[in-house]
């Protein structure tokens, strides 16, 4: 069963000619994350509005450390930043945050139906980017941008059936996130579904809809260069390029670039 996304154009006629698309200026921006590294594993120059991200990676490789330090990292850049969590317990994220020494003050939450998570961010929208949105509820240009960012997908319930979930449910909790991003130029990244190795476990649809797929991990190919090192790649990004590669550390404020390279030459970077 495929996933049913709403993509299309309004009043778009079959076998139009591609040059009189007109392309919503909102697209056409990017924004920062306040990481150098995450940047340029984007393309250079940060977020496209609108686009769904995904970050898988090991046990302990430091997902959920990433996405509080971008949430962090976000906030401080001026975005307005709702983290929800259905991994571990807001006392446990405050904790972490604590450790880190995140400085910014960004929004968290506890839901697991996503109709309630958006319900927070039309709220937060509403309440702090009044002045940054159109009649239509949708994020102006040249405004600061919304974030979503979500520990993690099997956490989250769409509610069709009520508390229940089967092997859909992902799935549907995907499109309807990616919806309402596409819809108000929202920003969601979201810890995806992994196995013991740390490999994507989810339905292949997953991994078509998103537009951007972020891998952390702790390379363990004892014939590899960078045995044993902690790795952050980008291995799909339809709005920039991928293949980059970042040679990070951890200590106690979380994770850090050590260096950087990219598929077509291989070549290691020092920063």
């Amino acid at each position: 069963m495929g996933m049913k996304l709403n993509v299309g154009i309004k009043n778009f006629k079959h076998g139009q000619g591609i040059k009189s698309i007109v392309v919503p200026e909102k697209l056409r921006e990017r924004h920062s994350s306040g990481l150098d590294w995450m940047d340029d594993a984007l393309g250079g120059t940060g977020f496209v509005p609108g686009t769904i991200m995904m970050l898988t990676g090991t046990p302990g490789a430091g997902k959920t450390t990433m996405l509080l330090q971008l949430a962090n990292a976000l906030q401080g850049k001026g975005h307005q930043v709702l983290l929800n969590t259905g991994e571990e317990s807001l006392y446990q994220v405050r904790l972490v945050a604590e450790r880190l020494k995140l400085k910014n003050d960004f929004g968290v939450g506890q839901d697991i139906m996503v109709p309630e998570t958006l319900k927070h961010v039309k709220h937060i929208m509403e309440s702090k980017m009044s002045k940054d949105l159109d009649d239509r509820g949708r994020l102006k240009v040249g405004s600061k941008q919304m974030f979503l960012l979500i520990d993690s997908l099997q956490c989250m319930d769409d509610g069709k059936y009520g508390n229940g979930t089967n092997s859909m449910t992902p799935v549907r909790v995907v499109e309807m996130l990616t919806d309402y991003a596409k819809k108000f130029f929202v920003n969601v990244i979201f810890i995806g579904q992994v196995n013991k190795s740390g490999e994507f476990a989810g339905k292949m649809t997953i991994k078509h809809a998103i537009d951007t797929h972020g891998h952390l991990f702790i390379d363990m190919q004892k014939n590899s260069e960078f045995y044993g090192e902690r790795l952050f790649a980008i291995n799909k990004n339809r709005f920039g390029c991928s293949g980059r590669t970042y040679l990070l550390g951890m200590d106690d404020s979380g994770l850090y670039e050590r260096g950087r390279f990219h598929a077509d030459d291989l070549r290691k970077e020092s920063k």
